[in-house]
């Protein structure tokens, strides 16, 4: 394995290089995004229940027990429940890039390592094929195949190597930018749903409050 390696010269190192780093992304998105994932509809029940109650405290508590973008939503809502409601959705919008900016961590990268990968295979393929060549400007007609040798495997191994990080790369980076994309979209469009629940139900309590203390007056 290592005298495979050896023979690829010091562009598969830097391909090598490349695929560990794209690796420790992967492993980190692929449990990033596990870890975010919720049973939405069953966390803004929990959350409902506890905003008919005026239990903001404990609507808070829920929303810290979970990590995901939705329930950062939820707790910058619930935070700003007394605000005007245009001001609730700038700060729900802002919120929400936020998140984006997370979900996003850790793509470019991964996008740019793709692209490289192959780059640097054809680099390889060139800059073997040029020792192979050297050779046979430097020898004339070679009887000796195994003098081309060192070239070639380095054209071909270079090339094999930058498609073999490359294809993988890119397979994860299109399933990221799919979820991600999803999960954005999804975050946009709870934000009014998001306003209007937690005006509803904190300006119900405010009403029933104010209501009580007028009749204890």
């Amino acid at each position: 394995m290592l005298d495979f390696i050896s023979k690829g010269g010091p562009i598969l190192w830097v391909i090598m290089a490349l695929s560990v780093v794209a690796l420790a992304i992967i492993i980190e998105r692929l449990l990033y995004l596990r870890r975010i994932s919720i049973d939405e509809e069953k966390l803004f029940l929990r959350i409902k229940a506890s905003l008919m109650e005026g239990h903001y405290s404990e609507a808070l508590a829920i929303c810290d027990q979970n990590i995901s973008p939705f329930s950062a939503l939820l707790k910058v809502g619930i935070e700003n429940r007394n605000q005007p409601e245009y001001l609730q959705r700038e700060l729900l919008k802002d919120a929400a890039a936020m998140e984006s900016t997370n979900l996003e961590r850790g793509l470019p990268a991964l996008g740019t390592i793709s692209n490289i990968s192959t780059l640097l295979g054809l680099l390889g393929t060139v800059t073997g094929t040029m020792r192979a060549f050297g050779v046979l400007g430097k020898f004339g007609a070679v009887s000796d195949p195994s003098a081309l040798a060192s070239g070639v495997a380095e054209a071909l191994i270079t090339t094999v190597g930058g498609l073999v990080v490359a294809i993988p790369v890119i397979m994860f980076y299109n399933y990221f930018a799919s979820k991600v994309n999803y999960i954005i979209t999804r975050l946009e469009t709870q934000v009014n749903s998001l306003v209007d629940l937690i005006s509803t139900y904190a300006g119900e309590k405010s009403a029933n409050t104010a209501e009580k203390q007028a009749k204890e007056g």
